[in-house]
C-alpha cells in the first residue's frame, strides 16, 4: 500500500495522525514479538504533550500518617543552584526491543517522528540527543518520518551532530534511516541505511541491528497497510478515508 499524507486534507479531516502513529508503533512492535529470539521483546511507547508537574495534586494529608512522614511530605527544598531553559522530549512514539537475560536491557528502537519533534530547535535538539543516546551505546536504530508539515530533517541533524566531515544529507523532509555501531577493521564506525519516502510511493524494508549480531527486517510497507486496514482507512478515487 502506498504511503499517504495524515497531516493534509482530506485524510486530515476523516482521521487523526496521532491515533494512526499510535496503532502503527503498536502493529510493529506487534510483529517484532512474533520474530524476535526468545530473550527479546517489544514493546511500543507513545507519549504526545507531556507537560512538567501536569500529574501533581496537592491534598491534604490523611489521618493514618506518621508524624516522621508528615515532616517529610512538608519539606521543602532550597532555591536551586541554577535554573536555565531546557526542553525535553515533549513527543515520543517509539518501539524499544529489549533483551531481558539479564535486565532487561534496551537493545533497539524505533523511532516514529511526530511534528512536534520537527517543530523548534529545542524540539529538534532534544529529538536528535535521544537518538545520539541510542548511538552511543551500540544500539540498533531505526527513524521513521512520514511528516508533511514540517520541513525540518533530523536525521541530517543528526548526522551533523556526530560526523565530523563527509556527511551525505537525504535532500527531503520524507525518510526512514537505519544505523548500526559496527566494527571495520577493529575501528567503530556507524553503518547507516537510508531511503527517501513520497507519499503514493510503497515503504521500503528496513534492516533493524539489534546489540549483537542478530538483523531482523523491519517490512514497514507491511505494518503500515495493516494500520490503514484497522483504521479503515484506503485510497478509491482520491478519497482516503472509508
Amino acid at each position: 500500500m502506498a504511503l499517504q499524507d495524515h497531516f493534509h486534507p482530506p485524510l486530515s479531516t476523516h482521521r487523526h495522525w496521532q491515533a494512526f502513529h499510535n496503532a502503527w508503533a503498536t502493529y510493529i512492535a506487534s510483529d517484532l514479538n512474533h520474530r524476535l529470539p526468545e530473550n527479546y521483546f517489544a514493546e511500543p511507547n507513545v507519549q504526545f504533550g507531556i507537560e512538567i508537574d501536569v500529574a501533581t495534586f496537592e491534598e491534604s494529608l490523611p489521618e493514618n500518617v506518621s508524624s516522621l512522614q508528615k515532616n517529610s511530605l512538608k519539606w521543602k527544598p532550597p532555591a536551586p543552584t541554577q535554573s536555565f531553559p531546557f526542553q525535553p522530549v515533549s513527543e515520543a512514539v517509539e518501539i524499544s526491543i529489549f533483551n531481558n537475560e539479564e535486565g532487561p536491557l534496551l537493545a533497539g528502537a524505533i523511532e516514529l517522528v511526530s511534528p512536534a519533534n520537527k517543530d523548534r530547535p529545542a524540539s529538534r535538539k532534544a529529538f536528535v540527543s535521544k537518538c545520539e543516546a541510542y548511538l552511543q551505546q551500540s544500539l540498533g536504530l531505526i527513524i521513521i518520518d512520514v511528516v508533511t508539515v514540517r520541513q525540518a530533517n533530523l536525521h541530517n541533524e543528526l548526522l551533523e551532530n556526530i560526523v565530523a566531515s563527509d556527511v551525505q544529507h537525504i535532500n527531503t523532509h520524507l525518510y526512514t534511516t537505519a544505523y548500526q555501531v559496527v566494527k571495520h577493521h577493529k575501528e567503530p564506525r556507524l553503518d547507516i541505511w537510508q531511503q527517501s519516502l513520497e507519499v503514493g510511493q510503497p515503504l521500503p524494508t528496513m534492516p533493524l541491528w539489534l546489540r549483537g549480531p542478530i538483523c531482523l527486517p523491519i517490512d514497514l510497507g507491511a505494518t503500515y497497510e495493516l494500520t490503514c486496514q484497522e483504521q479503515r482507512i484506503k485510497v478509491a478515487n482520491g478519497l482516503r478515508q472509508k
